[in-house]
């Protein structure tokens, strides 16, 4: 595994673009301070008038947009190495100025809320500049049973740090310190198990490889449990924390409530899941019989079903597939995609010390990033295309809107990734050059259906179990979160699948349940869309241009308006169930192209 300092730079990402030095760096964390100080004296300005209200907004933009940068440019330097004492250190101060800037701020709230509404109307009328903050104020407004007084807001923002302790110390550990030894590959050499490696072992065509990754791994985690049972426990309270204070019933209103998204989303998701669990249970099935399998493991569940030779495929060949996969949506984005590729927006080899697995992040006044760790195969292609989705999403909102509403919602946030792969494999499908390869593209759907609307789910079942055995008993045990998780998946996969006792533990890996109810989303926006790709590839008319005012719309609206621009409404159960549908659909093409070879 080379170190950092011998990465090949053409394929690292360009953090000079925020900022083109550490110093550089340093001295805006140095000017972020002191208007930290400068904005407390502003104190009492906000209810004055209209015009006092829009400059204290206009100065608490300046200060975030300045926090963002340095925040994003300092995590993504210690992502790159995550062993870097330095880049540890900035991000540790980075953390700090956000929850002191944070502390600053905690004045705004209740002093926007202290006007009454008439008053605050009233001056939106007044003073057209304060009506580029409108929906902001409209949003304080329907959120005013959850604001605390002015010096209760403060007390929050400084226990914030406090609050993100249990996913640094998970991060730390999960990142930095663990070590899963080695194992012999399929030349019956020693190769060193890493997050990314395990991903790749998981895929082997040699069952003992996959059986000895899968065990080495759990066995590593199995160690640590209790520690990790611990740090876990200590999230779910202090989220419980946070959402008691806010006067909210529970994690799960407080987690969606920031989005206006009614609970009954996140219930209808699991209720349409089960409702379909037979469809998961005829793949488990043929899974088994295609595999040729008595009996069909945990460690059997990513290899894929149809015997084809892989080929390695470079990083420039996976550009021109995704670039020709998204043609669809038009010239302009498809040179988005170039701009990206070309010009420092993607670091994509995994080196000593990397943060695993793959996101899109950025700074407002900057070009988006990508974190990858391409390894190669069609699932790093289709991880390319999903995370430039993320990117792309947040190039146009940020260019569209004003900083205030450039943030998307978490609830949409997997929606232009997971379209950018629908319409990626309905190209490759098209493309597939026989019986075979048609096989193998559809036993690679469908594994993104499983890991990404039933896997999730089951993971958003056990978040929602998890917060409730909180609630209920005051504690959760190493042995309580294991029989929870081990029993869901049981549930979701059915009697054709050996749950492995080893499985119990994937809680403990899960970095996504550091950031409570996060996960459901994933379930969602896979079915949003797919509902948007099929438009797309029906040729709908205007659903190329509404679609990029979906990407285009930040959060200047609900997210569940955001989408009604597509024509697709995630108050009904209806997205999730036709997403279901063209699961089951796929299931039975493959069978019977099985029972006919």
């Amino acid at each position: 595994m080379p170190t950092r300092e011998e990465m090949d730079q053409e394929y690292c990402w360009k953090l000079e673009d925020i900022f083109e030095t550490d110093e550089l760096w340093m001295d805006s964390c140095t000017e972020l301070e002191k208007g930290i100080e400068e904005f407390r004296e502003l104190k009492g300005e906000l209810s004055r008038g209209p015009e006092q209200m829009y400059q204290v907004l206009c100065k608490s933009d300046e200060l975030q947009k300045r926090l963002e940068s340095i925040y994003v440019y300092a995590n993504q330097k210690y992502h790159q190495d995550t062993g870097n004492q330095r880049y540890q250190e900035m991000s540790g101060k980075a953390a700090d100025l956000s929850v002191r800037l944070s502390d600053a701020l905690s004045f705004v709230e209740p002093e926007i809320l202290s006007v009454e509404d008439r008053v605050l109307e009233q001056w939106l009328a007044d003073f057209e500049p304060l009506g580029g903050y409108r929906r902001y104020l409209e949003e304080e407004m329907r959120l005013k049973p959850h604001i605390l007084s002015e010096e209760m807001e403060g007390v929050l923002a400084r226990a914030g740090e406090l609050g993100n302790s249990p996913q640094q110390i998970f991060m730390a550990f999960n990142n930095a310190d663990i070590d899963f030894g080695t194992i012999l590959d399929e030349n019956d050499e020693e190769a060193v198990l890493t997050h990314g490696r395990y991903v790749t072992f998981m895929e082997s065509r040699d069952r003992r490889v996959r059986k000895e990754a899968f065990q080495k791994l759990y066995e590593t985690y199995g160690k640590h449990k209790n520690m990790l049972a611990a740090t876990f426990a200590a999230n779910l309270k202090q989220a419980r924390f946070f959402a008691s204070l806010r006067r909210y019933p529970s994690t799960l209103e407080a987690a969606l409530d920031g989005g206006n998204i009614p609970v009954t989303v996140y219930h209808r998701l699991i209720e349409a899941v089960h409702d379909s669990l037979p469809a998961m249970y005829d793949y488990v099935a043929l899974r088994k019989r295609l595999l040729k399998l008595d009996e069909l493991h945990m460690y059997d569940v990513y290899v894929p079903m149809i015997e084809r030779p892989e080929k390695e495929i470079s990083f420039s060949e996976a550009r021109e597939i995704v670039k020709s996969g998204l043609q669809v949506l038009g010239e302009d984005y498809t040179a988005l995609l170039e701009e990206g590729f070309e010009n420092g927006w993607i670091d994509v080899y995994e080196n000593q010390g990397k943060r695993s697995g793959a996101y899109s992040w950025g700074a407002y006044g900057t070009h988006p990033y990508v974190l990858l760790n391409y390894s190669g195969n069609l699932n790093s292609v289709f991880t390319l295309a999903h995370e430039m989705g993320h990117a792309i999403h947040s190039y146009y909102s940020d260019h569209a809107q004003p900083y205030a509403y450039a943030g998307y919602r978490i609830f949409v946030a997997e929606v232009a990734s997971t379209c950018n792969e629908a319409l990626l494999i309905h190209y490759l499908l098209e493309q597939a050059s026989g019986q075979e390869e048609r096989a193998h593209l559809i036993n690679y759907f469908l594994d993104q259906f499983k890991g990404t609307l039933f896997r999730q789910t089951m993971f958003a079942e056990f978040e929602q179990k998890a917060h409730e055995m909180l609630a209920e008993s005051g504690s959760v045990s190493a042995q309580g979160l294991c029989e929870l998780y081990y029993g869901l998946n049981q549930k979701y996969f059915g009697p054709d699948m050996v749950s492995d006792p080893e499985i119990a533990l994937e809680w403990s890996r899960i970095p996504h349940f550091y950031t409570p109810f996060y996960v459901y989303q994933y379930a969602t926006g896979f079915s949003a869309a797919i509902a948007i790709s099929s438009k797309i590839l029906r040729g709908e008319p205007g659903i190329v241009e509404k679609y990029k005012e979906f990407l285009s719309g930040g959060s200047s609206r609900d997210p569940i308006d955001l989408l009604k621009i597509c024509g697709v409404d995630m108050t009904s159960k209806e997205p999730v169930a036709e997403a279901l549908r063209v699961f089951a659909e796929y299931v039975g093409e493959l069978d019977g192209m099985f029972r006919k070879f």
